[in-house]
Formats: C-alpha cells, sequence, structure tokens
C-alpha cells in the first residue's frame, strides 16, 4: 500500500506541480486510512459508478426498446 500513495505523488510531481496544502493532507488522511477502511472506500465509489452507468444506460437505450 505504500508505494501506491507514492505514486500519486510522483505523478504530480513529474508533472511540475506543486502539491497544495489541502492535496498534501488528502494525501496524508488516505495514508492514515486502515486497509479495511480504504476497501470499503474504494468498494463504495465503484458500486456508485457502476450503478449510476447502469441507471444512465437503461435511462439511454431503454427508449429504443418497443414494449
Amino acid at each position: 500500500m505504500a508505494d501506491e500513495s507514492t505514486e500519486i505523488f510522483d505523478d504530480l510531481q513529474r508533472r511540475g506541480e506543486p502539491l497544495t496544502t489541502e492535496e498534501q493532507e488528502a494525501i496524508g488522511r488516505w495514508e492514515r486510512l486502515s486497509s479495511w477502511r480504504k476497501a470499503i472506500a474504494i468498494g463504495a465509489f465503484s458500486v456508485g459508478t457502476f450503478g449510476l452507468g447502469f441507471t444512465l444506460g437503461g435511462l439511454i437505450f431503454g427508449r429504443w426498446r418497443k414494449a
């Protein structure tokens, strides 16, 4: 897990953008989270994204289908 947080930091630094105070605090909070809380956060984001995509897809493509 430690390598992932440094990759995020390295990506921002490679583009030549200095980290803002808010970004440094966010990275610090993420690093302090336990593994199970990180898993819940990532899982909730994934489920929410999939649910939104599924809903929008149903609304858009559902119109083409006749009942």
